[in-house]
């Protein structure tokens, strides 16, 4: 008897997309957001935030990879993040998870408020827009002009990342510049002034 290979992938749907805590969160969001903002469950740190640098700063990327925020509020024209949204076990005497700290690190240095709601099966409005309030208190201003400085181009060609390289040959041997990352396909590349 010969045996009978299935041809569907090893993949099966998770079940629940939203957990009970975070559904009661994700509708009460929208409620109170109504048209203000986009409510987005899980988005990953990943799609949210870039490594500046990328090749100079590899180890960074461990750090958000795998990782996600609970709830992303956007600006319902721009998509721009407004707000991160965490919803956080009960807090231990010691304060944040590492982890904990470091996410919130991450959207404050941003200028994006993120707010810590502890998990619970039904939220109060009034509690919700408290936390808020805090989290805009906590981030106080947007980051400076200055701060986003140290970003990295896009490619003036393809529109992908680029790198810092270093040319290795030429009149500008020695000096840095911005590579597309699919090079030697692509040959866009920004000069850095000196």
């Amino acid at each position: 008897m010969t045996e009978v290979k299935s041809s569907r992938l090893p993949y099966r749907l998770r079940e629940p997309f939203l957990s009970k805590t975070e559904a009661a969160l994700f509708r009460l969001l929208n409620d109170l957001m109504g048209s203000r903002y986009v409510v987005c469950p899980k988005v990953a740190l990943t799609d949210l935030f870039m490594i500046v640098r990328p090749n100079e700063n590899v180890h960074f990327f461990n750090k958000i990879f795998r990782k996600h925020v609970d709830f992303l509020l956007c600006d319902p024209k721009t998509f721009a993040p407004s707000f991160g949204v965490e919803i956080v076990k009960s807090i231990s005497k010691d304060g944040m998870r590492e982890a904990d700290k470091f996410v919130a690190e991450l959207f404050t240095d941003a200028g994006i408020p993120l707010v810590h709601i502890p998990s619970n099966d039904k939220y109060e409005p009034t509690d919700l827009i408290a936390l808020f309030q805090l989290a805009v208190v906590k981030v106080g201003k947007n980051p400076s002009a200055d701060s986003l400085i140290d970003s990295v181009p896009s490619c003036p060609v393809c529109g992908k990342m680029m790198v810092l390289r270093i040319h290795r040959g030429g009149p500008n041997v020695g000096k840095k510049y911005y590579g597309c990352i699919d090079s030697p396909t692509c040959v866009g590349v920004v000069q850095i002034a000196a």
